[in-house]
């Protein structure tokens, strides 16, 4: 049950960065992948998928991966980069859920 303090978004991320740190699979380039956690400078939540189009290697730290979400009408809406950490491949028990995007300023 959840509690009053909790949402089901953070639920959702806490249950995605699980499955992250338990999953040995790292994404593929050129696939569609979800977000591990928020990306509020981009208006993008956890959940939110994406197509991890590149990789940006660092010398040191973590890399990272650029990423481009498109909306539901298949129009792209944004390119980000974010650390490696942030995504996670799709797998057969993800349901995708469509949500309103957030005005930007």
């Amino acid at each position: 049950m959840f509690s009053e303090n909790n949402t089901v978004q953070q639920h959702l991320t806490a249950l995605l960065r699980r499955e992250r740190e338990n999953s040995l699979m790292q994404p593929i380039l050129y696939t569609r992948v979800t977000l591990v956690y928020d990306v509020p400078d981009a208006h993008l939540k956890a959940g939110d998928t994406a197509f991890y189009i590149d990789d940006v290697p660092m010398r040191v730290g973590e890399s990272g991966a650029v990423l481009e979400v498109f909306n539901a009408l298949g129009e792209s809406i944004a390119v980000v980069a974010v650390p490696i950490s942030a995504i996670a491949p799709l797998r057969a028990d993800h349901i995708p859920a469509v949500r309103l995007a957030e005005p930007t300023i």
